[in-house]
């Protein structure tokens, strides 16, 4: 008798632990903090989308006309929004019924020619309602997002154009890829075109400033421009690398060099050091400052893509210098991607500066 009530009690403060959680977090029972930020800050409406305004205002009066909806071609670089506004678009032609008219394929599935004419053709055909659940109308179509579709096979590609034309009535199509070349003419002469241009630096830091300010993170203005620098214009790594290193430093504020460590950029004295190197012509030096560098576990290819840029906008470099450096920086980035060793890349890469400083 006594283990049955304490079991009950036990059972009646779970029941209400529960209740606060949901009535915390409205009608979820998960808490927010386990929620990426890439996913809580995604825009949830096609304004939300941040830069891209002649492709917004476009896609505003498609929505106004739902029907008239044609089929679209996303390209551009990663992390500049064309996920999130296929998805955002969806959100508001369809509400909260998006995810069953949306069949989202990515990379990491086999897009093959057998899943166009089985899974896509399947979905496709299916009819749709012009009503939502609730009453309200909406357009009588499906959304088939076929993401990075620029590393799908050309026969794939090719069975796609004829389901594009056939099913046309009761679905439209959505390609996002990074290379609009690597997409057959066939089906870019179908869809409508939106190039997505990288995000400009003022837009990219007052999202990050807006994010530490929900999420009450302690960052000075130069570090997140620090670390927009590193992003390279991609949203999606910025927002990751600033969760990473809020996770890391926890209530303490965030440093340059926090970025610097998430993030994998060089810091700046290695690359002084490396051209230092380069004008003593000492190769016993050189292979120790080479072990060195490599101990630390930077990335070859992130040294390679900075010193090419160090270089071009050195002043006290000639043209002459400057084009042979990047010439030898052009081969041995070929090399790394052909697998050669990093620690003889980088050790040709400076001897080719000692030999263009000296010449």
């Amino acid at each position: 008798m006594h283990s049955f009530l304490k079991t009950g009690k036990i059972n009646q403060e779970l029941q209400s632990t529960s209740i606060d959680i949901k009535n915390k977090n409205g009608s979820r029972g998960i808490s927010d903090s386990t929620i990426p930020w890439v996913e809580k800050y995604r825009p949830r409406t096609v304004d939300d989308v941040s830069e891209q305004s002649e492709i917004v205002a476009v896609l505003k009066q498609c929505l106004e006309q739902g029907a008239d909806m044609p089929h679209l071609l996303f390209y551009g670089p990663p992390g500049t929004g064309k996920t999130s506004t296929i998805i955002a678009a969806a959100r508001q032609l369809f509400g909260d019924m998006y995810k069953e008219r949306m069949l989202e394929l990515n990379a990491s599935d086999d897009r093959g020619i057998q899943v166009i004419r089985d899974k896509v053709k399947t979905f496709a055909q299916l009819t749709a309602s012009d009503k939502r659940p609730d009453g309200k109308p909406c357009p009588p179509f499906k959304i088939v997002v076929l993401d990075e579709a620029d590393s799908m096979t050309n026969a794939a590609q090719a069975a796609l154009r004829r389901t594009i034309e056939r099913e046309t009535k009761t679905t439209r199509f959505c390609l996002i890829c990074n290379y609009v070349s690597c997409i057959i003419d066939p089906l870019t002469s179908r869809c409508s075109k939106f190039r997505f241009k990288p995000l400009s630096h003022n837009i990219m830091l007052a999202r990050l400033e807006y994010i530490c300010k929900e999420e009450e993170v302690k960052c000075a203005p130069r570090v997140l421009a620090r670390l927009v620098d590193a992003s390279g214009g991609d949203m999606r790594r910025a927002i990751t690398s600033l969760q990473s290193t809020a996770r890391l430093k926890g209530e303490e504020g965030i440093e340059e060099t926090d970025v610097l460590e998430v993030v994998g950029t060089v810091p700046e004295v290695w690359l002084d050091r490396m051209v230092d190197m380069g004008r003593t012509y000492d190769y016993q030096k050189m292979d120790g400052f080479v072990e060195e560098l490599i101990f630390e576990a930077y990335s070859a290819a992130q040294i390679l893509e900075q010193l090419h840029e160090k270089i071009v906008f050195a002043t006290d470099l000639t043209d002459k210098q400057k084009a042979l450096i990047c010439k030898s920086i052009s081969i041995c980035a070929y090399r790394l991607q052909e697998g050669c060793s990093e620690y003889v890349t980088l050790l040709h890469l400076l001897c080719a500066i000692a030999k263009s400083l000296k010449d």
